[in-house]
């Protein structure tokens, strides 16, 4: 379970403002990659460990809308996201930096140091570490990972509307069958990522 080991050890060395960063959505063909930073106050990290904040994948949808709320109450909160169109411009690794950047410059307060999870620092930030699977290991990464896996959802789940034919109420536009079926039938939509394989060879096979 995350707890605030890594926060406490930043912490020592002067900084007071920690921000943690994850995204969600890099393996979806469509839709953006979407990125949030949350800051704790130590103050508040009794009342935080308490919470059952842990890493999004492992909660199910309800907790995690549930954490949401609670994170958003206890917490500075950034969002920002890059677009299936920037993904396809600059590769999905530089555009998950720019939407962690972006979360960034959302927050409330300027945060003095980040935990980034993940193996690689977005460019620009001088203050931060990376950390391997760290919404596993940071309750401010667990934070950031539910914040940006419920807002991606939302965002998913409006366009699915606009979309049936792809279920991504349901597949949030990763590569399901039901969204394979609807790109068979209904062919590739401006939110797809077209520079992914499968929306390629969707595509060429309609010599598009």
């Amino acid at each position: 379970m995350p707890d605030f080991s890594l926060e406490a050890e930043i912490y020592k060395k002067g900084y007071n403002n920690i921000a943690g960063v994850d995204e969600a959505g890099r393996g979806s063909w469509a839709g953006p990659v979407v990125s949030a930073a949350v800051i704790f106050l130590e103050e508040k990290w009794t009342k935080i460990i308490k919470s059952g904040i842990a890493d999004s994948k492992k909660l199910p949808p309800k907790r995690r809308q549930d954490l949401s709320k609670f994170i958003e109450n206890n917490a500075y909160v950034g969002v920002g996201l890059a677009s299936n169109q920037e993904i396809d411009e600059i590769n999905i690794l530089q555009a998950t930096f720019l939407a962690m950047n972006r979360a960034i410059e959302n927050l409330p307060i300027t945060p003095d140091y980040n935990l980034i999870d993940g193996d690689k620092v977005p460019p620009n930030n001088l203050n931060a570490s990376a950390i391997v699977k760290g919404d596993g290991r940071s309750l401010s990464i667990a934070a950031a990972s539910i914040i940006a896996k419920v807002t991606r959802d939302k965002l998913m789940i409006e366009l699915g509307r606009s979309f049936p034919s792809y279920a991504w109420e349901l597949n949030m536009g990763y590569g399901t069958k039901k969204h394979i079926e609807g790109l068979r039938m209904s062919g590739v939509t401006e939110y797809h990522r077209k520079s992914y394989k499968p929306i390629i060879n969707i595509l060429s096979s309609k010599g598009r």
